[in-house]
């Protein structure tokens, strides 16, 4: 059995936006999360999420590393 993969999102600012999108031929969201300063999400790709947005600074641990995101301007 694969085990799918986790990522580790760390909020750097209040109202941090974690988007789950769906897998199919129709991308839509499914779930959306709001994190504050300092808020830590574990989250997973599932056989029904296939992409997950964030939208504000944060960074974001992988298996392939740390990116960081960053917020408008």
């Amino acid at each position: 059995m694969v085990q799918p993969e986790y990522i580790v999102i760390k909020a750097k600012e209040d109202g941090v936006n974690v988007i789950g999108l769906t897998r199919g031929n129709d991308t839509k969201f499914h779930h959306t999360e709001k994190l504050d300063r300092g808020e830590v999400m574990i989250a997973q790709f599932t056989e029904h999420t296939s992409a997950i947005k964030i939208r504000g600074t944060a960074e974001i641990h992988t298996a392939f590393g740390v990116v960081e995101s960053e917020g408008k301007e």
